[in-house]
C-alpha cells in the first residue's frame, strides 16, 4: 500500500520544481533520502558562468513531516549543502566562516523567508597534491552546511530563493536586483 502524500507537501513539492532559477543556475531533481521524514524532496544546483567546471555546486532538501518534529521546532525543514573554491587568502582569512554564515542569514532576511532553528557549518579546506597528482592545480574551498525550520510552508518559495542567492554569492555573482526576475530556466531534461 502506497502512503498518501499530504496535500500541503504536493503543494510545497510544486512549488520548488516549478522555481524559477537564475540563468547562470542549472538544477536538476535527485533522490531524496526517505528515512528523516515521511516526505521529502531534493534538488542539486550547480552554477556555471562558461563551460567547463561548475563555480559553485549545492544541493537543497526539503523535509515535511504533518505531525511535525520536536527537534525542528515545526513541520518542514530545509537542509542545505554548498560548495565553492576560493583562492588561498581567501580560505586562510579566519572571518570567512563567519561572513558565509551571514550570506545565509541575509539572504533568508532579503528574501522574506520566515525561519526559526537555524543551525550549521561552515568548513574552509586547502588541498595540494602529491606524487601522481602533483601536476594538479592546489585547491581551496569552502563549504556551507545548514538546515532551518520553514514558519509557513505557503512561503516555500521565499526559502529556495535564499538558498539561491547562497549559492550565487558563494560562486561571486551579485544577487539580483530587486524587482529584477531572472529571465529563462534552466533545468536538467527540460529546454
Amino acid at each position: 500500500m502506497i502512503a498518501q502524500i499530504p496535500h500541503n507537501f504536493d503543494r510545497i513539492a510544486a512549488a520548488v520544481r516549478g522555481f524559477r532559477w537564475r540563468p547562470e543556475v542549472s538544477v536538476q531533481e535527485i533522490g531524496s533520502p526517505q528515512r528523516i521524514a515521511p516526505c521529502s524532496l531534493a534538488m542539486e544546483a550547480e552554477v556555471m558562468l562558461e563551460p567547463g567546471e561548475p563555480v559553485a555546486t549545492g544541493r537543497i532538501v526539503v523535509l515535511h513531516d504533518p505531525a511535525g518534529n520536536d527537534a525542528w521546532d515545526g513541520q518542514t525543514r530545509v537542509v542545505s549543502f554548498t560548495q565553492a573554491p576560493v583562492d588561498f587568502e581567501m580560505a586562510a582569512d579566519q572571518m570567512l566562516p563567519d561572513v558565509a554564515w551571514s550570506w545565509l542569514l541575509d539572504a533568508l532576511h532579503n528574501a522574506d523567508a520566515g525561519y526559526c532553528s537555524a543551525s550549521g557549518t561552515v568548513t574552509t579546506m586547502t588541498s595540494r597534491r602529491f606524487g601522481e597528482i602533483d601536476a594538479e592545480p592546489d585547491v581551496a574551498e569552502v563549504e556551507v552546511r545548514c538546515s532551518w525550520t520553514v514558519r509557513d510552508d505557503d512561503q516555500i518559495a521565499c526559502h529556495v530563493t535564499a538558498w539561491q542567492e547562497l549559492l550565487c554569492q558563494l560562486a561571486g555573482l551579485e544577487p539580483l536586483t530587486e524587482g529584477v526576475v531572472a529571465i529563462g530556466r534552466r533545468t536538467a531534461g527540460r529546454p
